[in-house]
């Protein structure tokens, strides 16, 4: 999250829906989804297609997955039933009980009790509610009433077990939380009890009323509650807000003008949310719960910025340097806006030393060029090893604020300097490589796509843009690192590429020139042909920079189909170019330091045709391009076909030499059909 990169995707057939929230097993490190109701997929991290992952039809709908820690996932279905997945997997089509009747499940969470799964679940039926009580391991079911309330029902739940009893809570649509306890241990069978609720808390300060529309526990003294807050003759207003039950207090609060999708939840002392188009992470910290510090943070709430409860500047967009003046949000906002990877190396121990590197920043404002640098350089030899990291992200953002306040000052040498000796991500310096592109900085790039694994799709495709803009007469005078080129494109004295001789996997291009319908001139084919490169030496390097840049499609797609077309067709003639070359080895790799595989090459190649299709097709010029592209796949497509027909021959082949007595000198000819 800190780094802004999706680390998989995966999607399921057209026409087919997910109907349920995938879950991981923490014992398998597998993902688990239901699609269609039914159909049960199971899949690891490094598998890319959903549709030949693990499936299994069940018999009846599933409702939710529970996955817990230490029992494993846990299945309910849509009539009650409740099965661990490893029973359910030994017969995937066993018959599964209705335990309801007429009711349709509300909300479910899943517990340990030792070594048992506790499931509960509620549901509602013409008004009324029921909550039920699953351990699957014992086939124990207890189903519960709820305790009607007049004229309010409930909007949402949630719940937390201690000590064998399950406390439910319930928001009701009368703006309250309602306590309900539920005992794990039960010796009679009594049929539906009644359970009983008690009044925890008012969700209502100042004349104001919060409509909660999602609730979670953060633990035994406080909550927080996701809603509307409506003041008397003001317009509603969406916030997150933290209540302490113990004194009926509004610990903190805060607004959330984007608005969200009303569902909030927790995980490891982080808040996740939906707040406008991204989703949100807050850290917090509950602190002892004292009736000083509940009146304390009453009486602040007006002002929750200052607040040392929650890390509200997730939310905010103000620069990092400023960001240290707030003594409470240093060691988060640290974390939140750079890198949660650093996270090890803050808390209360970090937060003097983060302190002190913020006031020297802010000290050094105004400071002059000579003296900036020369401090920056003894803050980063100074610099504890667990929070070093921090600190030189700290220290290009100061130094690229600068840059963008005095347009003149560029330190390049210092900046290429500590991107190439220090362990940086994007998300440390993100006006790094906007203020390298403003000042065309192309080798700065060139090493911070090599490096950096977080680069955003937007920012990779300016740096492919910007380097295919780029004149070759431009880069001639400009450094760039040639390593991951020199090993394969020949140059001669006047700094032209040779064309070589390729022999295209066994498969000569004349004895396939009927494949294709389009004639090409002979004139005009060697600028598509594969056989030179289209591109000089310093472009070809910046080029397999981007190769190199991790990306997700979804998320690239949109941007290369704003790549002028010309560009697109120079860019699709370098890929074919080192598709040729590629082809050339055995082992299809390319010599030299950080050169671009081949499925970097070929994965580029397909995300640029889906970009431009319609283009290519229509522009006369990349039309001998396309030619020649599609004419190589299937004498490469032919060359592999061949090879399959010959594989089992091989394979009884060796099969042979390994029963033959390898002492016997013998001549054999063998036939392959």
């Amino acid at each position: 999250i800190s780094d802004q990169k999706p680390l998989g995707c995966w999607s399921v057939k057209h026409g087919q829906i997910l109907t349920c929230p995938v879950v991981c097993n923490f014992e398998t490190h597998e993902y688990i989804a239901v699609h269609d109701d039914k159909v049960l997929r199971i899949w690891k991290n490094e598998d890319i297609n959903l549709d030949k992952a693990f499936k299994a039809t069940l018999s009846a709908d599933v409702y939710r997955i529970h996955s817990l820690p230490d029992g494993g996932p846990v299945v309910l279905f849509k009539g009650g039933g409740v099965r661990t997945l490893d029973v359910l997997l030994e017969a995937p089509q066993q018959e599964i009980e209705n335990v309801i009747s007429d009711e349709v499940i509300r909300w479910s969470g899943a517990f340990m009790e030792g070594q048992q799964p506790v499931l509960i679940f509620a549901t509602e039926r013409d008004g009324d509610f029921f909550v039920y009580v699953q351990k699957p391991k014992l086939s124990s079911v207890h189903k519960y009433k709820l305790e009607q309330q007049e004229s309010s029902k409930p909007l949402c739940f949630t719940a937390h077990m201690k000590n064998q009893t399950v406390t439910l809570l319930c928001l009701y649509s009368n703006d309250s939380v309602y306590q309900v306890l539920i005992p794990l241990q039960q010796d009679t069978e009594e049929e539906e009890q009644v359970l009983s609720k008690s009044l925890l808390l008012n969700l209502s300060v100042s004349g104001s009323v919060l409509k909660g529309t999602s609730l979670v526990v953060l633990e035994k003294d406080h909550i927080a509650v996701l809603g509307s807050l409506a003041a008397p003759g003001k317009e509603p207003r969406e916030c997150l807000t933290i209540w302490n039950t113990k004194f009926q207090t509004l610990q903190t609060s805060k607004e959330l003008p984007l608005g969200t999708s009303g569902q909030l939840w927790c995980y490891e002392e982080k808040f996740f949310l939906t707040h406008g188009k991204v989703l949100t992470v807050i850290m917090y910290k509950c602190e002892t719960s004292s009736l000083a510090a509940a009146v304390g943070k009453l009486k602040d709430s007006q002002t929750p910025d200052v607040s040392s409860f929650v890390n509200w500047n997730t939310l905010e967009d103000e620069e990092l340097v400023v960001s240290f003046q707030s003594q409470e949000s240093v060691a988060l906002k640290s974390e939140s806006r750079m890198n949660l990877r650093s996270r090890r190396s803050t808390g209360a121990k970090g937060q003097p030393e983060t302190l002190s590197v913020g006031q020297l920043l802010l000290n050094l404002k105004d400071a002059s060029t000579h003296v900036l640098e020369n401090e920056l350089r003894q803050l980063m030899s100074k610099a504890p090893t667990p929070d070093l990291q921090a600190t030189i992200g700290c220290v290009v953002t100061a130094l690229t604020d600068r840059c963008k306040r005095n347009p003149k000052y560029y330190p390049q040498n210092f900046l290429l300097q500590i991107v190439e000796t220090q362990d940086l991500s994007y998300s440390l310096c993100p006006d790094l490589m906007a203020v390298a592109l403003k000042k065309n900085d192309v080798l700065l790039l060139q090493i911070c796509l090599e490096r950096f694994p977080d680069i955003p799709e937007e920012m990779t495709y300016a740096c492919l843009k910007a380097f295919l803009s780029l004149s070759e007469a431009h880069l001639q005078n400009t450094d760039v690192n040639l390593d991951s080129v020199i090993c394969y494109i020949d140059v001669d004295f006047d700094d032209k590429e040779v064309k070589t001789e390729i022999l295209e996997n066994g498969f000569n291009a004349e004895l396939d020139q009927d494949m294709c319908d389009t004639k090409i001139p002979k004139g005009t084919q060697s600028k598509s042909d594969g056989g030179s490169c289209p591109v000089g030496l310093q472009k070809a390097a910046l080029l397999n920079a981007v190769l190199h840049s991790a990306y997700t499609e979804t998320f690239l797609l949109p941007h290369l189909k704003n790549l002028p077309a010309q560009q697109a067709i120079l860019f699709l003639r370098y890929l074919y170019y080192l598709y040729v070359k590629c082809s050339e080895k055995v082992n299809t790799t390319l010599p030299g330091i950080r050169s671009p595989t081949i499925n970097q090459i070929m994965d580029w190649m397909c995300l640029l045709l889906d970009a431009h299709f319609t283009v290519m097709v229509v522009l006369p010029e990349a039309k001998e391009l396309l030619s020649n592209l599609h004419k190589f796949v299937r004498r490469q497509v032919r060359f592999y076909s061949e090879l399959n027909k010959i594989e089992g021959s091989l394979r009884e082949l060796q099969r042979l030499n390994h029963l033959r007595d390898s002492q016997t000198y013998s001549i054999e000819v063998l036939e392959i059909i």
